[in-house]
């Protein structure tokens, strides 16, 4: 039996530390981030159910990690915080946030919130396993690729920047936002590698196939669209 993985990002220890046990007591699976940096790295990098963000953080505050995070992922997010004002509660709910829940809290409240939070959220993605776009089908799941039933053979990392590219069709994508959303915020390099690896797809999807999905807007970045539009 599989169950639900749950990242909490909270900066006052005893909270991140009570939180943790009584989410184990229930069977989840918990891990703990004190810095809002930290906890947005571990979110991109690993997959998780639900995450438990705190507002006021160091590092990176809550909101802007909330930001970052719904450029690429679609995980549930409830936000844990010390303030009652209506504002911060809209800002959340506007960037993203599934749920607010005020400090201090029930426990038996946000353990029904965090239910119905992973409830909805796996009736969704029952429905999001497969992305089917002009005869490509990419499988969420099986991270495969094919092209009208072909299989096409890519990295995880060309797999990754098709998959984000494909999720924003007919949206340009400027190089600085793909690097973040598939190489991570923290990444030092050139940003001449998005260049190669959108290089790399077009050589075994556009080209093997005769078709052109991956459009470049000169000075701008990328993007897929239909290759009549």
């Amino acid at each position: 039996m599989s169950f639900a993985k749950i990242l909490i990002i909270e900066d006052e220890i005893k909270i991140a530390r009570f939180l943790e046990l009584e989410l184990q007591y229930e069977s989840y699976i918990v891990e703990l981030s004190t810095n809002g940096r930290e906890g947005l790295e571990k979110a991109l990098s690993n997959e998780f159910d639900l995450i438990l963000l705190d507002v006021m953080l160091p590092g990176l505050n809550g909101m802007e990690v909330l930001r970052r995070l719904r450029q690429t992922l679609k995980v549930p997010v409830i936000m844990l915080t010390a303030k009652d004002e209506v504002m911060d509660k809209v800002m959340g709910l506007d960037l993203g946030a599934d749920d607010y829940v005020t400090k201090p809290f029930a426990i038996e409240e946000l353990l029904a919130r965090i239910r119905v939070a992973l409830k909805k959220n796996t009736k969704q993605r029952e429905t999001q396993k497969l992305i089917k776009f002009q005869g490509i089908e990419l499988d969420l799941d099986k991270y495969e690729v094919s092209y009208n039933g072909k299989k096409i053979e890519l990295t995880k990392r060309e797999f990754d920047l098709f998959k984000y590219l494909l999720i924003n069709k007919d949206i340009v994508m400027n190089r600085e936002k793909l690097l973040e959303a598939v190489w991570g915020y923290d990444y030092m390099g050139d940003t001449n590698v998005v260049d190669v690896y959108v290089r790399y797809l077009r050589i075994k999807i556009d080209d093997r196939f005769n078709i052109k999905l991956i459009h470049t807007v000169r000075g701008v970045g990328y993007l897929i669209k239909d290759e009549k539009g």
